[in-house]
């Protein structure tokens, strides 16, 4: 399968920010990093994106989708956004540290 041509501005979008909660960082022992990534991202943009932007090698890209909760604030009842995390799996001795930025 040949890579997805996207612009850098997209690259930027697709990863907006790394997930930091003690799921993800138990990951991190199994090569993984998980980011928060638009609804609309696909795994081989989400691949191509992280390649291009961490200069590493992508071997597999698992995606979920998060349904937003329901909560309540002095009564009235608001929702949360759904989002999408994508737990990108890194090749071998590669690694991304998500304490510092792009």
């Amino acid at each position: 399968m040949s890579k997805p041509v996207i612009s850098k501005e997209r690259m930027y979008d697709i990863v907006r920010s790394p997930v930091i909660t003690e799921k993800a960082t138990m990951g991190s022992e199994h090569n993984q990093v998980t980011f928060r990534v638009p609804l609309d991202a696909s795994k081989p943009e989400i691949k191509a994106a992280v390649e291009e932007l961490f200069k590493v090698k992508v071997t597999a890209v698992n995606t979920l989708r998060q349904q937003g909760k329901v909560k309540r604030f002095r009564g009235m009842v608001g929702k949360r956004s759904d989002y999408k995390k994508a737990m990108v799996t890194l090749a071998e001795g590669q690694s991304i540290d998500v304490t510092t930025g792009i």
